[in-house]
């Protein structure tokens, strides 16, 4: 690897309930090797399409834009399908973005939920196909842009400091579950 990724932001969606129908909170947890240096935060419309554009107009007016070296997200998609074009991210931006989950996603499920049930379904699937599929790497499954695999372990392993998943994930995480429901309850 070139250089030591020590400069990541990483993003995660808040809690909300089957009935909700508006806007979800996302927040960014950006951190400096293990320490968290600063908070984002914008809404993003359930099932809607502006998560990516969300995404960069919160890295690029961010203090902290010009030393990124790593995106992560939880998921590839945000506030249910909200789906985040991954490739987009990463050619708007040029910093690499990984994808992580816990498991591995039942892409015939996602398939089937987006296609019958979402607007503009066919779009937000093609999306999630061009990622290819996600692979185990430490304990967690990935998706990576911009990024090689060896660089995705050496990233887990140095920010995955109390479990499976890394720290700045988990950090998003807990701080949008505390935005939407006044505390933080769920594991990542």
């Amino acid at each position: 690897m070139a250089r030591r990724i020590a400069h990541v932001i990483a993003f995660d969606d808040a809690p909300f309930t089957p009935a909700h129908r508006g806007d979800v909170w996302v927040v960014g947890a950006i951190f400096s090797g293990q320490r968290l240096d600063g908070v984002v935060s914008a809404k993003v419309r359930r099932d809607g399409a502006n998560a990516t554009r969300t995404l960069i107009r919160l890295i690029t007016q961010s203090r902290f834009a010009s030393q990124l070296q790593l995106i992560m997200l939880q998921g590839v998609s945000f506030a249910g399908f909200n789906v985040i074009d991954v490739h987009g991210l990463h050619d708007a931006l040029g910093v690499p973005v990984m994808v992580v989950a816990r498991k591995a996603p039942d892409m015939p499920a996602i398939r089937n939920a987006l296609l019958a049930r979402v607007p503009g379904g066919l779009r937000k699937w093609a999306l999630i196909e061009a990622l290819g599929p996600m692979v185990p790497v430490a304990g967690i499954y990935v998706q990576c842009v911009g990024l090689t695999m060896a660089q995705a372990h050496e990233s887990i392993r140095r920010f995955a400091v109390h479990g499976a998943i890394p720290e700045p994930l988990r950090t998003a995480h807990l701080i949008a579950g505390g935005m939407a429901g006044g505390h933080s309850r769920q594991r990542v």
